[in-house]
């Protein structure tokens, strides 16, 4: 089925990667996206767009370029946001405007322009803490952290005895646990997309990414994706900064293939009204991350520097549970993390980025979000 497909946020990392799989299936391609210099930097980020998706100019904040976006589409993927946890929580209004009230001024114009089916995008981070398992074997949906201090021994969650807590798969039927205001935003845009399609005859469905890599990722936005600020520094000869102890586990999941489980959502029948994780399955500690990173791109004498505290509003485990998505969309991630690592750092080897992480921690710690 061929569609008239309008992506927010287009121009973005994944934005791109989910024009090109759009146009490859032989869809017609319209991307709204503001191009803000901290995710396209000072050129007018168009340049890496697909030449044959269409680009409008526009804030989804504002409803005449929403309007005319609109026209003549019968499918919208919902991309534009606001990202970063740290960064939200000391720039709440920008975040706060653009994520949710964006989104509600993209589903207020879908009551006069009703398309076929919204697919948002969502985030891991609306769970906070993953799910965990106590010494007694019982799943334990809210875990919570010690008070954070510098260089603690104890990390991790702990149950009221003061035992470890054991990280296990997250499942969509977690409760939402929101740690940031960026979480919080995520959430909004979840349920704004479901609460205002039904009525006006529109199918939703939300998508919960969590940690995407691949090439193309803004190297210079030290709140983008952690494999994305770790390359920006290696490429600059710094060590990455790791907090905490390094030992938090996250799920990595290629652009490409969520790319793939963007499309496929937009039109399997099953996928309306979902909620689905899109990972890969694997977990992987940051610190052991950022060694193969550094591997890949032949910087392994650059040890990362172990910060050994934490920023208000990061969570210590948290990875995919992928049977929903799998036994719904038929989706399984299908690029292999090394091989997914030898590509960015192809592409990181040829960029020019100016390195912001020490400007970002300065700015962090400034206002006192780093324990």
């Amino acid at each position: 089925m061929s569609e008239h497909i309008l992506i927010t946020g287009g121009a973005g990392f994944i934005g791109r990667f989910v024009a090109d799989e759009l146009l490859r299936r032989g869809n017609k391609i319209r991307v709204l996206d503001s191009l803000i210099e901290q995710v396209h930097g000072e050129t007018d980020g168009a340049q890496m767009l697909n030449a044959e998706a269409e680009l409008v100019r526009g804030d989804v904040r504002d409803k005449a370029a929403v309007a005319r976006a609109l026209d003549g589409i019968d499918s919208v993927i919902h991309l534009a946001a606001e990202v970063g946890v740290g960064q939200s929580m000391y720039e709440v209004e920008r975040y706060t405007s653009t994520n949710d009230v964006g989104t509600a001024v993209l589903f207020e114009a879908l009551i006069d322009h009703p398309v076929r089916r919204v697919v948002t995008a969502s985030s891991m981070s609306i769970y906070g803490e993953g799910l965990y398992r106590d010494a007694d074997g019982e799943l334990v949906q809210d875990a919570d952290r010690p008070a954070l201090r510098d260089n603690q021994a104890q990390w991790d969650p702990v149950d009221d005895l003061g035992r470890p807590l054991a990280a296990v798969a997250t499942p969509e039927w977690k409760r939402p646990n929101l740690a940031s205001i960026y979480a919080l935003n995520k959430y909004v845009q979840e349920r704004t997309t479901h609460i205002m399609t039904k009525p006006y005859g529109i199918e939703g469905v939300c998508l919960r990414l969590f940690n995407v890599y691949g090439p193309g990722q803004a190297l210079s936005n030290p709140y983008t994706g952690v494999l994305a600020i770790f390359a920006s520094r290696l490429l600059n000869g710094q060590q990455p900064m790791i907090f905490e102890d390094g030992e938090q586990r996250r799920d990595f999941v290629h652009v490409s293939d969520v790319a793939r489980a963007f499309a496929d959502a937009l039109v399997l029948p099953q996928a309306a009204g979902g909620t689905f994780n899109i990972g890969s399955g694997h977990h992987r500690s940051v610190r052991d991350v950022a060694a193969s990173l550094a591997g890949a791109m032949g910087k392994n004498q650059i040890q990362p520097e172990i910060v050994g505290k934490a920023r208000i509003g990061d969570i210590r485990h948290c990875f995919c549970d992928t049977t929903l998505a799998a036994d719904m969309l038929g989706f399984r991630a299908t690029q292999d993390f090394d091989q997914g690592l030898a590509e960015l750092a192809e592409w990181v080897a040829v960029q020019t980025a100016p390195d912001r992480v020490a400007q970002m921690r300065a700015e962090l710690e400034a206002r006192g979000l780093v324990a």
